[in-house]
């Protein structure tokens, strides 16, 4: 009888650290996919590489945001700035050698290539050209991190 009470100590001792244990652990954090802006593009690949910035904005045809985010871009283009949509379908390549997995992807360029600001999914006009504006003369918006590490 003592063998069987000793037992049964045993067992709920046992239980209970391993309930105790369990309720301190925490479940890992789901996997999230990361996307990125490319770095550095050389501006060579894009029309107009003398110009002091770049605006490219990665796209594809069948994506209805990225047509928008092509339009807010194709404002920004002047003497200054070069604006380049890069489609999926037609510049594969493109999308593939700068590593590029999620459309629209935006990124803001001086004339070295070296990305200052850049995008990942839809974003507005104001934010867009805010961006460039900064990057172009920091200081000059209320958002001087606008564009900035903003991966997926």
């Amino acid at each position: 009888m003592e063998r069987l009470i000793v037992a049964a100590v045993i067992i709920a001792v046992v239980g209970a650290v391993a309930l105790v244990v369990k309720a301190r652990r925490r479940p890992d954090a789901p996997t999230q996919r990361r996307f990125h802006v490319p770095e550095q593009v050389d501006r060579r690949d894009f029309s107009r590489p003398d110009a002091a910035w770049l605006v490219v904005v990665f796209t594809s045809a069948t994506c209805d945001v990225c047509r928008s985010v092509a339009e807010k871009a194709a404002v920004l283009e002047s003497g200054d700035v070069a604006v380049a949509e890069v489609e999926h379908g037609a510049a594969r390549r493109m999308h593939e050698r700068y590593r590029v997995e999620a459309v629209p992807t935006t990124i803001v360029c001086g004339a070295d290539g070296v990305t200052r600001a850049g995008f990942i999914g839809p974003v507005t006009a104001t934010d867009l050209w805010a961006a460039v504006a900064e990057v172009r003369e920091p200081g000059s918006t209320p958002e001087p991190h606008l564009g900035h590490r903003h991966e997926t």
